[in-house]
C-alpha cells in the first residue's frame, strides 16, 4: 500500500497556489480563539436542525436497515444494500433536490437512503456473529421475521444499540455537511462564514458543533428520543417540497437519460460514452483513486504517531488528555469542513483534501485505538515488569494494536473514496466536480452515469477492502 501511494504521488496536482497560508492561518486561529455570533437565534437554530435532520433520518433508517438486514441473505437485497450506501450523502441531496427543491424531505431522503444500506450491512454483520442456538429453539415454521425479533435482536441488542449511536453521530455530521449544497443546516452558516472571512462566526460554528458531538452521552437518553422526534418534526423548515407525479416520471424516464439512447441513435450514443469516458469520467476515477490511495497511507501514519498520546498505557494525564481532546475535535469535524479550511490555505489542489482525509480518518481510527489500548490495560494485561515510554510503544502496544489498526483502516478504506469523490463539490478534479457541473448544467444525462460509475468503484473497492481486513477479523470487532 505504501508503494502504491508513492507512485500515486507522481500523478495528483500537489501545487500550492499563490496564496498567504500562515497570514489565513493566523487569522482562523483567532476566530477560534475569540469565537463569537452576533445572532444566538440563528446559531441556535442552525443546530437544532442539524439535529433534526440527523434524528429524523436515523429514526427512520434504522428499521428499515432492520428488515433489510432479516433478507440480506439474498443476493438481490445485499446489491441493493450496496448501491444505496455506495452514493455519498451530498450527492443523494443533489438528485432529491431537483425532484423537491431545498426542502426538508430532500435532506431527510439523503441521509435516509444511503443510511439504509448501512445500518443492513452491519446490523446482518453483527447478527451472523450471535449464536445460532436460540434459533434452532424456536416453533417449527416461524417467519424469519419472528426469528430474528425474538432470537437474534435480544442477543444483539448491545452491539445494535452502539452502533446506532455511532451512527447517529454519523447523522450529525452528514447533517451538518449537507449545508454545503443549500440545506438550512450547520453547513450553510459554516460556508458563508469563511467565504466571507468571518472567522469568529466560523469558530462559534465550529465549538458549538464539537460540543453537541461531544456531550451525545449526556443528552441522547433513551426516555427523550420520543420527545425529541416530536420536537424534530417541529424544528423542520416550513417549506416541505413535492415533486407532481409528471415531473417525476419525466426525471425517471427522460432527464437522466442520454437524448441518443432516447432517440435509438446507437452511434451518437457510442460517441457520447466515448466523450464521457475520456473527458470526466476516467480523469475523475483516477483522480479519486490516487488521492484516497494517498490518503489511507497517510491516515495510517497519523494513527501510528497519535495514538500514543491518548493510551493510558504510555502516557500520563497530562498527555493523555489533550491528546485525547485533539483526537476528538478531528473525528467530529468532517472532511467536507477541513478540506474547506484547508482550501482557503493552501488553494484548489490535491493537497487539501489529502490532509482533510487523513486528518479526519487518523483522529477517528487512533481514537478507537486508544480506547481497546485503554480497555486492555484497566483489564490487568500490563505486569510490573513491562518496559516504559518508547520502548513499551514499539514493541508491546503497537504489535498488540495492529491487527485492528489494519483492520479500520481497510473498514475506512472505501469510506475514504467514497468522501474523496464529494471534495469536487470544493473545486477539486475528483468525480465530485464533475457531477457537480453536470448539475449546475442541468445535465442530468451526465451526472446520473458519472454517480453510476461512483457507486460501482465503491462497491468494488468495498469488496477488496472486505477481503484484505478478513486477516484481521478474528482479531478485532471493527462495528
Amino acid at each position: 500500500m505504501i508503494g502504491a501511494a508513492v507512485l500515486a504521488l507522481l500523478g495528483v496536482d500537489f501545487q500550492r497556489y499563490p496564496v498567504d497560508p500562515w497570514q489565513e492561518l493566523s487569522r482562523i486561529g483567532w476566530g477560534l480563539l475569540l469565537p463569537g455570533w452576533s445572532e444566538a437565534t440563528t446559531l441556535i437554530q442552525a443546530l437544532l436542525q442539524t439535529v433534526a435532520f440527523a434524528l429524523l433520518a436515523v429514526a427512520v433508517s434504522t428499521p428499515l436497515g432492520l428488515l433489510l438486514a432479516m433478507a440480506f441473505r439474498w443476493r438481490l437485497v445485499r446489491m441493493l444494500c450496496a448501491a444505496l450506501r455506495s452514493v455519498h450523502e451530498l450527492f443523494w441531496g443533489l438528485i432529491f433536490m431537483q425532484l423537491f427543491g431545498i426542502s426538508p424531505l430532500t435532506g431527510l431522503l439523503a441521509i435516509i437512503v444511503p443510511f439504509s444500506g448501512v445500518f443492513a450491512k452491519v446490523f446482518a454483520e453483527i447478527f451472523e456473529q450471535q449464536s445460532p442456538l436460540p434459533a434452532r429453539a424456536a416453533p417449527k415454521g416461524a417467519s424469519v421475521f419472528i426469528r430474528t425479533l425474538y432470537t437474534l435482536i435480544p442477543q444483539s441488542w448491545p452491539a445494535l444499540l452502539s452502533y446506532t449511536r455511532y451512527r447517529f453521530e454519523c447523522a450529525l455530521r452528514s447533517s451538518a455537511i449537507l449545508g454545503f449544497i443549500g440545506l438550512p443546516t450547520l453547513g450553510f452558516h459554516l460556508e458563508t462564514a469563511f467565504k466571507q472571512g468571518q472567522y469568529s462566526e466560523a469558530g462559534a460554528l465550529m465549538w458549538a458543533f464539537l460540543l453537541l458531538i461531544a456531550s451525545i452521552r449526556w443528552w441522547l437518553r433513551p426516555w427523550l428520543i420520543v420527545p425529541y422526534l416530536i420536537a424534530a418534526i417541529w424544528l423542520l423548515p416550513d417549506t416541505i417540497g413535492f415533486s407532481d407525479g409528471g415531473s417525476l416520471w419525466r426525471f425517471v424516464s427522460v432527464d437522466i437519460w442520454p437524448a441518443a439512447l432516447l432517440a435509438g441513435d446507437w452511434h451518437g450514443l457510442l460517441h457520447w460514452f466515448s466523450v464521457m469516458f475520456s473527458q470526466q469520467v476516467w480523469p475523475g476515477v483516477v483522480q479519486a483513486l490516487l488521492l484516497t490511495q494517498i490518503a489511507v497511507v497517510l491516515t495510517g501514519f497519523i494513527v501510528l504517531f497519535t495514538y500514543p498520546f491518548a493510551s493510558r498505557a504510555l502516557v500520563g494525564p497530562w498527555l493523555r488528555w489533550p491528546g485525547r481532546f485533539v483526537l476528538l475535535v478531528l473525528r467530529c469535524t468532517p472532511e467536507m469542513v477541513l478540506a474547506f479550511v484547508l482550501l482557503l490555505l493552501f488553494g484548489p489542489s490535491g493537497l487539501p483534501v489529502v490532509l482533510a482525509l487523513a486528518l479526519h480518518n487518523g483522529g477517528l481510527i487512533a481514537f478507537l485505538v486508544a480506547n481497546a489500548s485503554d480497555a486492555a490495560f484497566r483489564s490487568g494485561q500490563a505486569r510490573a515488569d513491562d518496559p516504559r515510554g518508547l520502548t513499551r510503544y514499539a514493541y508491546i502496544e503497537t504489535p498488540r494494536r495492529l491487527p485492528a489498526l489494519m483492520a479500520f483502516l481497510f473498514y475506512r478504506w472505501e469510506v475514504i473514496l467514497r468522501e474523496s469523490a464529494i471534495m469536487g463539490i470544493l473545486g477539486v478534479a475528483t468525480l465530485g466536480f464533475y457531477i457537480d457541473s453536470a448539475f449546475e448544467e442541468i445535465r442530468y444525462d451526465r451526472a446520473f452515469l458519472l454517480i453510476v460509475v461512483t457507486a460501482l468503484l465503491n462497491m468494488l473497492v468495498d469488496s477488496l477492502s472486505r477481503r484484505m481486513r478478513g486477516a484481521f477479523s478474528q482479531q478485532t470487532n471493527i462495528t
